[in-house]
């Protein structure tokens, strides 16, 4: 969008929120680069050039704007909706594979070469993949110096840099303040420390708990979102307390736990983590669990133009496709659930996770394991397993594959070969498939036109209930088919489409 200089131009006088994240604006007489939807009176449009990043604006020399943070905007919707080169690297960027192993790694994870991909970055995105992840360090150190009590030596590792004076300079540089100011500026704001230009920081309660907010592109409904992830939670791993929906992580350093409340405006987020270092994945995957980059008008706009589907957008508009943490963690969860209930599938679930999980340490709530990995579920004797002959082979199948590596799933895969892979294992049909598409891979068209609560809402409507006439006309919704699944299954009053009231995840 950033070469649209028209449209740029317009979204930045009219301060429209919707475009934050889709390019940055900056100034070029003040040096300065913003959101679009900053507060400050609009620059002259011939002061105006526009970027595809904040990377991109930082390479350029300019510095984040102090009042519209543009750092911390939602991250652009173009790279969830995409599954090319670029989009991959971005996702990976984004859950800090650069920090951990370089270039190389990243590469390496794409199948490309380090040239390859820096000349792919460069291009759409005016900066390469070290700048990328500079910028993303940059934000990282900001909320720990804002929202935390830690010594800067320790933020400067957390947040992933290889030096103090690097950290130094870097932060001096992005923002035009030196750390230690930084902090000092944001003791000042209204609520202090605890409520940084908003940005909660540090709990009061358990010590090193993180408290920040997710910004999200209005409108968002919880309902399907918080409901769908409550009514399947795994006890043990998942749980609904206290009007937020919490889970253990496995992360690259340690392990965490996070509980996320809806907000009218953003997402409240407390994570505990036994590393700081995995600050800057923890929150990549809280976003990616709850769709948070989407862009709901774009999406509510291509639905409604279905006259059958338009009731249902603009009765309940924003609806979110509820994703997971952990891409493996929900095949296994899909391949139990096959043909059973919510809470049947749960129940197989937890059996897993009591007998093989790792064991975490909770201190404000239930959470009592992590999700077993497909290593320790790879050497399962399947007699042990209370599931149906067929399903168990289906399941150590699955587990076996990627433990071995010959079936990778996660925000870098290639949709379609991860289908493929997927489809080549027995017991894996359409529906599994596709499910584990949508809400493990991120596919925004994935598709279930074969779900039994897509075919009852189908006839209800008036849609083509058999699966190829449903799979005819869902072809106007391409593509974004994923979000018309959330708005068909919140037609039926299931718990799943209903945000909880109380504090455990419905049986």
């Amino acid at each position: 969008m950033h070469t649209d200089t028209e449209r740029c131009v317009r979204a930045v006088q009219s301060k429209d929120a919707r475009f934050d994240g889709w390019f940055f604006t900056a100034v070029l007489t003040t040096r300065i680069y913003c959101r679009p939807s900053c507060p400050v009176v609009p620059p002259k449009p011939e002061n105006m050039t526009f970027y595809p990043s904040a990377a991109a604006c930082q390479q350029a020399g300019f510095r984040a704007c102090k009042r519209c943070r543009p750092d911390t905007s939602p991250g652009s919707p173009e790279w969830n909706a995409r599954a090319d080169t670029v989009a991959r690297a971005m996702r990976l960027i984004r859950d800090g594979v650069v920090d951990r192993d370089g270039v190389p790694g990243l590469a390496a994870r794409l199948g490309y070469s380090t040239r390859q991909i820096e000349r792919q970055l460069s291009a759409e995105l005016g900066a390469g993949p070290l700048a990328l992840a500079r910028a993303q360090r940059a934000q990282t150190a900001r909320v720990l110096i804002e929202t935390t009590g830690l010594p800067m030596a320790e933020i400067a590792f957390a947040a992933g840099f290889s030096s103090i004076r690097t950290f130094n300079g870097t932060v001096r540089e992005v923002f035009a303040l030196a750390p230690g100011e930084l902090r000092a500026r944001a003791a000042r704001r209204p609520g202090g420390a605890n409520n940084v230009n908003g940005m909660n920081g540090a709990g009061t309660g358990t010590p090193g708990a993180i408290t920040l907010r997710l910004p999200f592109r209005a409108p968002l409904n919880p309902d399907n979102l918080f409901g769908h992830l409550a009514a399947t939670a795994v006890p043990g791993v998942e749980e609904w307390r206290d009007g937020a929906y919490r889970r253990t992580l496995r992360l690259p350093y340690g392990t965490g736990i996070v509980a996320l409340a809806p907000r009218p405006d953003h997402i409240a987020c407390r994570l505990l983590l036994t590393d700081t270092r995995d600050l800057t994945i923890a929150i990549s995957r809280c976003r990616w669990l709850l769709d948070l980059d989407a862009d709901p008008v774009a999406v509510d706009g291509q639905l409604a133009t279905d006259p059958l589907l338009k009731p249902l957008v603009t009765k309940a508009p924003g609806r979110r496709v509820p994703r997971t943490v952990d891409a493996a963690e929900f095949a296994v969860r899909a391949v139990l659930g096959q043909q059973v209930s919510t809470a049947a599938a749960r129940t197989h679930a937890a059996r897993l996770v009591t007998a093989h999980g790792d064991p975490v340490d909770d201190p404000e709530g239930g959470l009592t394991h992590l999700f077993p990995t497909s290593e320790a579920l790879a050497g399962l004797d399947p007699e042990a397993l209370a599931l149906p002959r067929s399903r168990r082979t289906t399941l150590i199948t699955l587990v076996t594959a990627l433990a071995d590596g010959r079936l990778a799933l996660g925000v870098d895969s290639d949709w379609d070969d991860a289908r493929a892979g997927l489809s080549a294992l027995p017991g894996f049909g359409p529906w599994t498939v596709e499910v584990i598409a949508m809400r493990a891979l991120g596919d925004p068209d994935a598709f279930l036109p074969t779900d039994l609560g897509m075919r009852r809402a189908a006839t209800s409507l008036g849609l083509p209930a058999g699966p190829a006439a449903l799979t005819a006309h869902a072809a106007a919704w391409r593509p974004w088919r994923a979000y018309a699944v959330q708005y068909l299954w919140a037609t039926d009053d299931h718990p799943i489409n209903h945000l909880p009231t109380d504090e455990k995840a419905p049986a």
